[in-house]
């Protein structure tokens, strides 16, 4: 009797995951590889790299993939989505690729070395219906939420003030960064991004107001319109729409007297809070709300964030969602940056 009814039972269908094809596997790739792998969600169909060795340690966290020799390798595999974790001056045009040939895509940031290259890639999703996401992963970190929730609740009254702050004790260790038409710009390209999408994000991307000023300088020295180096000092300041007036400075190889000085403070009439990091720390941060003199934690590590976003877009391919309308705040994003290059 039993084995009867056992015979009668219908199979469960085998759950097919999405495939992904990894495009660049050093640190950064093959730290987005591993959170993707932890979520369940999704199959390492394909790695490319041109180093060898990074293929090699790659291919260890995913045995089964295939390595692929190009992009034009891997789209031609039937990929449903493609995380790009290559230089700068390739993602714009490798995410359209991807894109018009029907693939979501993951990519590092910047999405494009200037406003005009986010649109066209973002033009691309739209036209394609596919899942873009660009790796802004300060959004998901635990003390961020919960600084945008306060912001966009009221509970600090009217936010006048934002101060933004990333400096780094070291330069980038890729020559292609020091090259303005491989990266699009220096340490605002590569650190003022995630300042400046941070503020924005948090204020629900209200549109700019009146000029931004901006000074950029390298080796202590101020840049000039057609200076070929790109910048390792810069401030800005701008205001947003019936908002704060945001103040930015970051930097590369800043004499700090720590590794990295991090921090999104946001000031309002009732209150302010703020995002730091701890001891030097790029991942170690705490979030404080302030009220006069008096303050409190709202988030403190661990907080394991930095897959957060790569996790979050592996889930969302997997469920099957399409174009998502917000991507066009990355070209918000892109304008700003052109912004502090044009004003400087």
């Amino acid at each position: 009797m039993v084995e009867a009814l056992l015979n009668r039972v219908t199979p469960v269908a085998a759950v097919v995951k999405p495939r992904i094809g990894f495009l660049g596997v050093g640190w950064i790739g093959r730290h987005r590889m591993g959170a993707m792998i932890e979520t369940g969600e999704i199959e390492v169909a394909a790695i490319s790299d041109p180093s060898a060795e990074m293929a090699a340690e790659a291919l260890a966290l995913a045995p089964d993939a295939v390595i692929a020799g190009s992009l034009d390798e891997m789209l031609a595999m039937d990929l449903d989505g493609i995380v790009i974790a290559t230089p700068s001056a390739m993602h714009a045009e490798q995410s359209i690729r991807a894109l018009e040939a029907g693939v979501a895509v993951f990519c590092q940031k910047p999405l494009g070395r200037n406003a005009t290259e986010a649109r066209a890639v973002v033009d691309a999703a739209r036209a394609a219906d596919r899942l873009l996401t660009v790796d802004l992963s300060y959004r998901l970190t635990a003390g961020v939420t919960r600084i945008a929730d306060l912001v966009r609740s009221g509970a600090l009254g009217r936010v006048h003030a934002i101060d933004l702050v990333f400096h780094n004790a070291y330069g980038p260790d890729k020559p292609w960064f020091y090259d303005r038409t491989l990266s699009g710009g220096g340490c605002v390209m590569d650190l003022g991004v995630h300042l400046v999408d941070l503020a924005l994000w948090t204020t629900d991307f209200p549109a700019l107001r009146g000029p931004v000023q901006a000074s950029l300088s390298a080796g202590g020295l101020p840049l000039q319109c057609g200076d070929a180096a790109v910048e390792d000092f810069a401030v800005a300041s701008f205001a947003l729409e019936d908002g704060p007036v945001v103040r930015l400075a970051c930097s590369w190889r800043l004499h700090a007297g720590r590794e990295a000085e991090i921090s999104a403070a946001f000031y309002g009439t009732e209150g302010g809070a703020a995002l730091r990091n701890i001891g030097g720390s790029f991942y170690d941060l705490t979030a404080e709300q302030y009220r006069g003199t008096k303050s409190e934690t709202l988030a403190s590590p661990p907080d394991d964030w930095g897959g957060r976003a790569a996790a979050d877009w592996a889930r969302r391919l997997a469920a099957g969602e399409r174009f998502d309308p917000a991507a066009e705040h990355l070209v918000s994003v892109a304008d700003v940056l052109d912004r502090i290059y044009a004003a400087a």
